[in-house]
């Protein structure tokens, strides 16, 4: 049986999940018990896995390279993921 913790971190990390088609990334729920975002930008082929963190203020979204959010503000978190990710590779 899941945690309230595991449960509160899969519902912000779904709400983000939501939110990332509308910004041009596509993203899945991966980790089953321990869940985790898996976002790629379908452009520039890039892709990264987030998590969710409790911290001092609410909730956080990290991923790399040392991008962060807020789950306080899910559309500027997708933003700045999706800036992180649309960078072509070369």
């Amino acid at each position: 049986m899941a945690s309230t913790y595991t449960g509160e971190r899969r519902t912000h990390l779904e709400a983000l999940a939501e939110l990332l088609p509308a910004h041009g990334l596509v993203g899945r729920m991966v980790g089953g018990d321990d869940p985790v975002l898996w976002a790629w930008h379908p452009r520039s082929g890039k892709q990264t896995i987030i998590f969710a963190t409790p911290a001092h203020r609410g909730w956080m979204f990290l991923w790399s390279p040392g991008g962060q959010g807020s789950a306080d503000d899910l559309d500027q978190t997708a933003r700045s993921l999706r800036d992180t990710l649309s960078v072509e590779l070369g």
